[in-house]
């Protein structure tokens, strides 16, 4: 794979964006928390309740590919556990993260009785926060940030408490319902973020989020507006105002026509902003000029493509992404897959190496 003398660390790629230079190369993040298992040769389901495999996996991944390391420990489902729902890990053939097994919320009756969870002890908190003490002890040259905490995506976590089919029922016809989990989960997610604070203190803690179930896929426009938006301005106005800088925030899905919505909430200075492969990453830049742009390969072409249309759909990737005015992260549009070929992550990887250079 290319290098060239005097090149940065993937940490000071990243640094460089922060402080809006440009970095020498494109830095590539992975988002290749599952596939980081299987590279290690680890159980999968140590991703969620092993933070120390966890770690180790993630660590040695992004060590010997080159990529950006930044400590993740997070899945889809949040929140249902959390609010006293139940999950299974992933076991199965097909299982590629915590699956969950019992909603807290079944019916409109009880959401009238949904409270606030300690956030000390609230299902996946405790694990997450053995994990973000480890992963603190180190800051390694191609660590820009050791703790990625999840503290976003108000919209996603009261669909989860609820079951998207059911929340999105309540956005049509009860709406009242559907208000008062976004509150009581956002209220949450605000005492989450001063948690980690609290344990973590500010530098090297980048607060995050996804927020899937608000995509054009599920929700309309008018929909996020009304729903979605206030919520997430609400908790992204509170993760600011605790003293964090940066707001990394995985748009996910068909969200163009959202985007006007989302430029109306604060990311930080700049924020990070992770897009799948629906968003044109022209698009993105158009929209958040001002923001550090991250993605957006297809994952499906990682998993299912031969090794040279890996390189290629990459390469076009890259050279999107070199004309972005805020600063360009690749990334795949959503996670890696877990049992994506090891030799097209290789040529993915190789592509960015050969192209990503800034003359």
């Amino acid at each position: 794979m290319k290098s060239r003398s005097g090149a940065m660390t993937n940490k000071q790629r990243v640094e460089a964006l922060l402080r809006r230079e440009k970095p020498d190369r494109i830095p590539i993040y992975p988002f290749a928390l599952g596939f980081a298992m299987e590279y290690a040769n680890v159980s999968l389901a140590a991703a969620f309740n092993n933070p120390e495999v966890s770690l180790a996996a993630q660590r040695k991944t992004c060590q010997d590919l080159g990529w950006v390391f930044i400590p993740l420990m997070a899945y889809a489902g949040f929140g249902c556990w959390e609010f006293g729902g139940e999950i299974r890990w992933p076991s199965g053939e097909f299982d590629m993260a915590p699956m969950v097994t019992r909603r807290p919320v079944e019916t409109e009756g009880d959401i009238s009785k949904l409270e606030k969870p300690d956030v000390r002890t609230a299902g996946f908190v405790p694990l997450q926060t053995k994990f973000f003490k480890l992963s603190s002890r180190e800051w390694l040259d191609n660590e820009p940030f050791n703790a990625c905490c999840y503290a976003g995506g108000p919209f996603t976590k009261a669909g989860n408490i609820v079951g998207p089919d059911t929340f999105s029922r309540w956005l049509l016809k009860k709406p009242d319902s559907a208000h008062r989990a976004l509150r009581v989960v956002t209220d949450f997610m605000k005492e989450l973020a001063g948690y980690w604070r609290e344990c973590l203190g500010v530098e090297g803690v980048l607060p995050w989020g996804a927020d899937p179930l608000s995509s054009n896929q599920v929700i309309s426009p008018k929909h996020f507006e009304k729903f979605a938006l206030p919520y997430t301005k609400e908790l992204n106005e509170e993760i600011l105002s605790l003293g964090y800088k940066h707001i990394f925030c995985h748009i996910c899905g068909e969200q163009n026509l959202n985007l006007p919505y989302w430029t109306q909430i604060p990311f930080g200075d700049p924020g990070l902003l992770l897009f799948g492969h629906e968003v044109e990453l022209e698009t993105a830049g158009k929209y958040f000029p001002n923001d550090i742009i991250m993605g957006n390969l297809n994952p499906s072409i990682i998993q299912s493509r031969t090794a040279g249309e890996v390189y290629e759909a990459t390469k076009e990737v890259v050279e999107k992404g070199k004309k972005l005015p805020g600063g360009f992260i690749f990334s795949p549009g959503c996670e890696m897959p877990p049992k994506a070929p090891l030799e097209n992550v290789k040529m993915m990887t190789k592509a960015v190496e050969d192209f990503g250079w800034y003359e």
